[in-house]
């Protein structure tokens, strides 16, 4: 014990070249008491990697990941409260029973923070991705970041990225220049393109620019207002070469029917490229990104079907019954057995487009974009036969930058992952392979862009005070007597744990001034892309235009 703790007190001092990975104070401290156990349990967790690679032929396991746009925590999974909602998702839910669930997985508040957090193992606020750009706007991931494609393609993985990306429109931040064989993918997050094109105007969901579509005249800032069919739509790519926008000609204008299409066309292209990787010698990494639910007019579905009768829940059926299409695919292709496969959703629904999305907040408070549990609290199953046990609960705590160092340790590519930085995403593998109370993680660190909004200790929740404000009437939420954080207990609590809260972001602070956040990549919208339509390079000059201006001296 006396050996892990002079460890733990010598973490910041660990230097680039160090083959250790960096994490955060807090892991440390908890390595310090339970640093023993670990290694016993990554003893027992190796020697399950290595039996497991000599039945498979000396390979490592496939992996399948499927992250849901905007799924909150109990909508997949659980057949009451399907019924609840007045819906079902019976193949989401079948999957649950064989799966293992993360009931305490984390996420980031939105769409592109949660999926930097993810394919980086770092949270976005480490290098500026915090924010969720949903128009031409010229930033994005960072080149020098090390994906989670770009860890498994050293490691001998074939890589393929399927339907939403959204981090970022500059070509450095694209999949197939982020680790990936082949990519197929839009350029800006979908519910621009829903939202604002013209079946959402004719609706009354939004004013679009089409023709027709509003008296214009007194209309003086023409590029106020965004043109779907101006932005790049759908992407295709392959690694080391330039882009090509798909199914787009000069002068279409932007459709839901479009929407679908493309939507329909991941879905395929998914099935497609499963079978293509099956059939190759070397594991694979596919991840398939879907668009919906996500979706706008309610005009444009021509029958619903559910109880619910929400325009997303009408999608969440469809998507359901393509995740049952792409699991008995893998039945049929006999790689089940020896491949993980995640499904999870990103972060809590957008309630801004309740009620007719058909989601509102359920067991936890808020959605989209909050701090509260209902923002980053989201439903996640992991399945792996004959490896994570079949129809188990993990209470543990989890966040999805630890699937980024679990995932890579479960390929045998832990040598891969980068050492010269700080790493948040802890190995859970030992938890999902020896079960729950094997987590290492007790600590989660909630921003809203780079601010820091909340912490979550154990099942204590704290609402950050703002500046000036003494920590010790800060308001504290137990989260398992008060999954709504309607009923704060700073009485009880705050004078006793205030102090140790202000201790855990003091050694996070410090951290991240041993290792300071950094900036996104910045560069000109849509460079590197081969096909681009006269309306969209109209657009990037608006944009360039725009920008410049910002650098204008007053007269």
């Amino acid at each position: 014990m006396i050996r892990y703790l002079l460890s733990s007190l010598c973490a910041f001092a660990v230097s680039p070249a160090s083959a250790e990975l960096i994490h955060d104070a807090d892991y440390n401290i908890l390595k310090a008491q339970h640093g023993e156990q670990w290694a016993k349990d990554d003893a027992a967790v190796q020697a399950k990697l290595d039996a497991f690679k000599e039945k498979n032929g000396g390979k490592s396991p496939n992996i399948l990941y499927i992250l849901i746009d905007d799924m909150g925590y109990g909508d997949m999974g659980i057949p009451e409260l399907n019924g609840l909602r007045g819906y079902e998702t019976p193949n989401v839910n079948k999957f649950s029973d064989q799966a293992m669930r993360l009931n305490r997985m984390y996420t980031e508040p939105s769409c592109t923070p949660t999926r930097c957090a993810f394919m980086t193992g770092r949270q976005p606020h480490r290098y500026n991705m915090g924010d969720t750009a949903v128009d031409i706007a010229g930033f994005g991931l960072p080149a020098k970041e090390e994906t989670l494609a770009e860890v498994l393609s050293e490691a001998g993985y074939n890589t393929t990225h399927i339907g939403k990306w959204h981090l970022g429109d500059i070509k450095e931040a694209w999949p197939h220049n982020q680790g990936f064989d082949f990519a197929a993918f839009p350029i800006h997050q979908q519910g621009q393109l829903t939202v604002f094109n013209d079946d959402a105007s004719k609706e009354g969901v939004a004013v679009s620019i089409g023709p027709g579509q509003y008296d214009n005249k007194f209309t003086k800032d023409k590029w106020f207002r965004p043109d779907p069919a101006a932005m790049v739509v759908g992407c295709e790519a392959s690694k080391g070469g330039l882009a090509r926008e798909v199914h787009m000609k000069p002068g279409e204008r932007w459709t839901e029917k479009k929407y679908e299409d493309m939507n329909q066309r991941y879905q395929d292209q998914t099935l497609e490229h499963l079978r293509k990787l099956a059939k190759e010698d070397k594991p694979f990494f596919l991840q398939y990104w879907p668009l919906i639910p996500l979706t706008a007019p309610r005009a444009t579905t021509d029958n619903y079907t559910t109880p619910n009768g929400g325009n997303y829940v009408e999608k969440m059926k469809k998507l359901d019954g393509w995740i049952g299409d792409i699991l008995t695919e893998m039945d049929t292709l006999g790689v089940t057995d020896n491949t993980i496969v995640v499904i999870m959703g990103d972060n809590g629904h957008f309630t801004k487009y309740s009620p007719q999305s058909g989601y509102t907040a359920m067991i936890f408070k808020g959605g989209k974009a909050d701090a509260t549990e209902g923002g980053v609290r989201v439903d996640a199953f992991v399945r792996w036969p004959g490896m994570i046990e079949e129809d188990a609960i993990a209470n543990d705590v989890f966040h999805v930058a630890d699937l980024y160092t679990t995932l890579s340790v479960l390929a045998g590519a832990k040598d891969k992952l980068p050492t010269d930085r700080l790493i948040d995403g802890v190995d859970q593998s030992a938890l999902l392979l020896e079960g729950e109370t094997k987590g290492r993680r007790d600590t989660v660190f909630i921003y809203s862009g780079n601010k820091m909004e909340a912490v979550v200790k154990e099942h204590i929740k704290l609402k950050v005070p703002g500046p000036g404000e003494n920590p010790i009437g800060a308001k504290f939420y137990d989260l398992q007597r008060d999954t709504r954080e309607e009923y704060p207990v700073s009485t009880e609590i705050g004078a006793w744990g205030g102090a140790e809260m202000v201790r855990i972001i003091q050694r996070h602070a410090v951290t991240k001034k041993k290792y300071p956040d950094t900036d996104n990549d910045k560069g000109i919208p849509y460079d590197g892309i081969e096909n681009l339509r006269p309306e969209t390079q109209a657009a990037v000059k608006a944009f360039m235009i725009k920008n410049q201006s910002l650098l204008q001296k007053p007269e």
